[in-house]
């Protein structure tokens, strides 16, 4: 799978579509929907797996001037007046840091770069209604259905952190062909 079939998986699943238009009607800067969002619709059609309907869908966007959590509040609030059933985590990557206890964030893809697993470090936005990829540590993980942990979490805490996602989120009883190389 390359990246134009990555791409395509996301252009053609209408609720996708549907999100990332929602998503880009919000006008957050930096704006990228990632994570499940893209992994999970990547790994069940590579596994012949009916899509399930969205956990949460991570919007990660990157605004230095206004670092109130009350702005992730009031988007997530504006995205559920247009699409009510989506699940919403809208989160400003300029102050994440401070939660993950890290050197700030210079962009969302710097913030995105730094999620668990390699495979999770993935987004799409929407510019001028195409659909645009950022694989922070390449595709080749995410086509492989390879979990491993993110440069970020490449030590004993971090990969503990990885296997307890693994279990929590029952990747292991969805994709069974899942590799981990944990």
């Amino acid at each position: 799978m390359s990246a134009r079939d990555v791409v395509g998986v996301i252009e053609s699943d209408p609720a996708a579509m549907r999100v990332l238009r929602a998503a880009a009607g919000l006008g957050l800067p930096d704006w990228w929907i990632g994570a499940g969002f893209v992994r999970n619709r990547v790994w069940d059609t590579i596994s012949n797996l009916p899509a399930l309907p969205e956990r949460d869908v991570d919007v990660a966007y990157f605004d230095p001037g206004t670092l109130d959590p009350g702005e992730d509040a009031r988007a997530e609030a504006r995205a559920a007046v247009v699409l009510p059933e989506v699940p919403w985590e809208i989160r400003n990557q300029a102050r994440m840091h401070l939660r993950n206890g890290e050197e700030p964030y210079t962009s969302t893809l710097d913030a995105i770069s730094r999620w668990p697993e390699t495979a999770t470090c993935v987004a799409v936005t929407l510019r001028d209604d195409s659909v645009r990829l950022v694989a922070c540590n390449g595709l080749t993980d995410l086509v492989g259905m390879v979990v491993r942990p993110s440069p970020t979490f490449d030590n004993a805490a971090g990969r503990a952190t990885v296997r307890r996602r693994v279990e929590a989120k029952g990747w292991r009883d969805r994709w069974t062909g899942l590799r981990l190389e944990i």
